[in-house]
């Protein structure tokens, strides 16, 4: 079985570009692919690969600075979910353009999965899913705000938009691994909202030890490799990739007029003109003769959580 290490954590990296090359020599060592970002503030991404090499990678991230309480969830899958080994540098890990935000001075209270359900079960509590809309359209909390925003980036816009609908509640958060949650909460604690909880772990931390019996998760949740979602105790779920517009689709999606495998999903039927098309006709022909051999075509990949 392979072994799929989902992570972040936020350091303060003086020279993120020195720590690019041996990650990558390292990975390509060990059999391990995936994607990892790195920036100043830190370190995000997922890796796939055998039980060896990602304890080697483990071991080498820990040991960067600031990193050696890094935390990670694990999960398995029979082959490995990412064609490649990318490390990229970025401006930041997780994408929000607030430069004020820093995790690293305070979060709101983290809540374990186990007292999670409690939480946003109380009449005071407003639980907001900060994914992205394609995210929360395969899953999410029974109840929870859907923002509808686009990118992460999108979030503090939508907070001071709609934040009078939240007055006198207490603010639950969530999101996949919960990255997105470290800056959101931050972001809140500065806007003066200071009753502010968030999903420790994340959704996947959630899946993985609530039993589905006692679940108050809907669906599905999307993440970032060619599994393209999981439910409950991470096995893999029913939704596929559109490579046109990377969203998830799901089986009703698949099932729909306007999708083409590779080209075209009842999202973005109308956001390519017909020569676009043609070229992700052409790039899925690729795939397929790739396949064919046995091989991986770079074009299947996917990315960090953002």
């Amino acid at each position: 079985m392979v072994v799929i290490a989902a992570l972040y954590h936020f350091a303060r990296f003086p020279d993120p570009a020195a720590l690019r090359a041996p990650l990558l020599a390292l990975a390509r060592a060990q059999g391990v692919r995936g994607s990892l970002l790195l920036a100043p503030e830190g370190i995000n991404g997922t890796i796939a690969g055998p039980r060896a090499g990602i304890d080697a990678m483990l071991a080498h991230i820990r040991a960067l600075p600031g990193c050696a309480d890094l935390d990670w969830k694990e999960s398995r899958a029979e082959t490995l979910p990412f064609g490649r080994m990318k490390v990229r540098l970025k401006r930041e890990i997780v994408t929000m353009g607030q430069p004020d935000v820093d995790p690293r001075a305070r979060v709101g209270h983290y809540v374990a999965p186990q007292d999670w359900n409690a939480l946003i079960s109380a009449p005071d509590v407003a639980v907001i899913d900060t994914r992205n809309a394609y995210e929360v359209a395969i899953g999410t909390f029974a109840g929870a705000v859907d923002p509808g925003t686009r990118s992460f980036g999108e979030f503090p816009a939508w907070w001071r938009a709609n934040a009078h609908r939240f007055h006198n509640k207490r603010i639950a958060m969530f999101c996949t691994g919960g990255i997105r949650c470290e800056k959101s909460t931050n972001w809140l604690l500065g806007q003066g909202v200071d009753q502010v909880f968030h999903l420790q772990g994340g959704i996947l931390k959630y899946l993985e030890e609530v039993p589905p019996d006692q679940s108050l998760w809907q669906g599905e949740c999307f993440v970032f490799d060619q599994r393209v979602s999981v439910g409950h105790g991470l096995v893999p779920g029913d939704a596929a990739m559109c490579h046109a517009c990377r969203r998830p689709v799901t089986p009703a999606d698949r099932a729909h007029p306007a999708y083409e495998e590779g080209v075209s999903c009842p999202a973005c039927i109308d956001d390519y003109d017909e020569a676009r098309r043609a070229r992700f006709r052409e790039r899925m022909r690729q795939v397929r003769l790739a396949q064919a051999r046995g091989a991986v075509h770079l074009g299947e990949g996917a990315m960090p959580e953002g």
